[in-house]
């Protein structure tokens, strides 16, 4: 087992995995992982959709387009008129993470948990990216039917997702931002 800081100085995000699904056991621990997040009052006001089935990853990667494409940002217009793009990079298993409406940390506590199941999905050596472009999905035309199709309980927000696959590239280490921090003694 490798040691907690190597862990998480060591994770990248990954962008490219290979096809096959990771194993269920290595689901499961980091699903647990991202459980036994800290969240503000203990609220836990997280749910997570486990995604295996490409049909949908496909459904929900042209929902996200679809909406991405009539923005007037223009980044997200020129993501969503590229027909090559996947906003979950094949990955064969992604975690649609929402947060619960009524409480008021839900994106720091969804956050959270996903940072765990980052850092555990590390420590398996199973590659991962936290991508937020999925939550226009739910603000298009598609968003009843999609939220329909993945049981998402009500009073819940798609936030973003946490992409787990294989590593199929190596990740490179982002330059430290200097001076960020400051020590008042």
């Amino acid at each position: 087992m490798r040691n907690t800081l190597d862990v998480i100085k060591e994770r990248r995000s990954i962008r490219k995995f290979k096809s096959e699904q990771i194993k269920e056991e290595e689901l499961q621990a980091i699903v647990e992982s991202g459980l036994y997040a800290p969240s503000a009052i203990n609220k836990q006001s997280w749910n997570f959709t486990v995604i295996q089935n490409q049909e949908i990853l496909a459904e929900l990667n042209e929902a996200t387009k679809n909406v991405a494409r009539n923005l007037d940002n223009e980044a997200l217009k020129r993501i969503g008129e590229n027909e090559k793009y996947n906003c979950f990079y094949y990955a064969p298993t992604v975690i649609l993470v929402s947060g619960k409406d009524e409480e008021r940390s839900k994106v720091m506590d969804c956050s959270a948990a996903t940072q765990n199941m980052l850092i555990a999905a590390e420590s398996l050596n199973i590659g991962s990216c936290w991508v937020e472009l999925v939550s226009l999905a739910f603000m298009g035309p598609q968003a009843k039917e999609l939220r329909a199709k993945l049981n998402l309980p009500e009073g819940y927000t798609p936030l973003h997702c946490v992409l787990l696959g294989y590593k199929d590239m190596e990740g490179k280490a982002a330059p430290r931002k200097e001076n960020a921090v400051q020590y008042i003694r």
